[in-house]
């Protein structure tokens, strides 16, 4: 929006009466231009914020640190929307939803894979955009009791009879997953597999697993509840994050495009930036 500039000409009175007579004319276009503009103004907030309606953000479960930050800091910012709980959950069950008709305004995937989907579906408008990366790493009880240094290390733990888990390969840390396996020439027997990284981590977390394949940032929201174990394959195998803004077909009642667009602003913004890289996400 462009400031409006506003101009003051001055009439000179010629009579005392006419300065009179003036003024009130003055006074009673103010009032009545005052009235049209009013009637004709947008809606906005008490802060003067112009962006109102709703917003509704699907994104890959291990964003969720950095996008409950960002959605908090975008509803203060925007007080005249409604900013719903963010939806996490696997990338690719997010897509699938999309595609079968969710409601959503803005789609943050871990992979590529899975926003094409939505892309080819012809449900995203404009381009998404790359913002972030993360790497994958093993995750196990504080402690590391199994002493794994390695994935030959996990994949020993898991034929021995314990119980590693990973995400289900659709999902993108388990296509990663795969990938640095195969990487690394190793052969793993899961005893599950999750279909998104949180189900993997709380498996760890509450001791029904030995151990994981997680990404980093994962380790790091978990804080002292596990540890994690870094591998010189993970760095071979990189997962791109993409955002986007959804289309007219997929938003609910009330949303726009621009309230959407303002929130991806804000993640791929200098400040959204550092909330990822404290959450430990990586510049793309």
């Amino acid at each position: 929006m462009h400031p409006t500039t506003w101009r003051t000409t001055m009439v000179p009175a010629r009579t005392t009466t006419g300065l009179a007579l003036a003024a009130v004319l003055l006074l009673a276009g103010c009032s009545s231009s005052d009235e049209a503009s009013s009637d004709n103004a947008p809606s906005t907030s008490a802060s003067g914020d112009a962006l109102t309606g709703g917003l509704t953000v699907f994104a890959a479960a291990s964003l969720q640190p950095a996008f409950d930050e960002l959605t908090a800091m975008f509803a203060n910012d925007h007080p005249g929307v409604k900013v719903d709980p963010v939806t996490y959950d696997g990338s690719s069950t997010l897509a699938t939803q999309l595609v079968g008709g969710g409601n959503a305004d803005v789609f943050a995937s871990a992979d590529e894979k899975n926003m094409t989907t939505v892309v080819d579906a012809k449900l995203v408008a404009g381009d998404p955009t790359v913002f972030t990366t993360n790497t994958l790493a093993i995750v196990v009880a504080p402690g590391n009791p199994k002493k794994i240094t390695s994935l030959a290390d996990l994949a020993t733990v898991a034929s021995d009879g314990g119980a590693v888990v990973v995400c289900a390969a659709e999902v993108p840390c388990g296509a990663a997953s795969k990938q640095v396996l195969d990487t690394a020439g190793v052969t793993l027997k899961p005893s599950s597999q999750e279909q998104n990284v949180t189900a993997v981590l709380t498996k760890v977390e509450s001791g029904e697993a030995d151990a994981g394949l997680v990404y980093k940032t994962d380790v790091l929201r978990a804080g002292d509840s596990v540890q994690g174990v870094e591998f010189a394959e993970a760095a071979k195998v990189v997962n791109q994050y993409p955002i986007a803004v959804l289309g007219d077909d997929t938003r609910a009642s009330g949303h726009d495009e621009a309230t959407a667009q303002a929130f991806v602003d804000l993640v791929l913004s200098d400040e959204g930036r550092k909330v990822l890289e404290r959450k430990g996400f990586a510049a793309p």
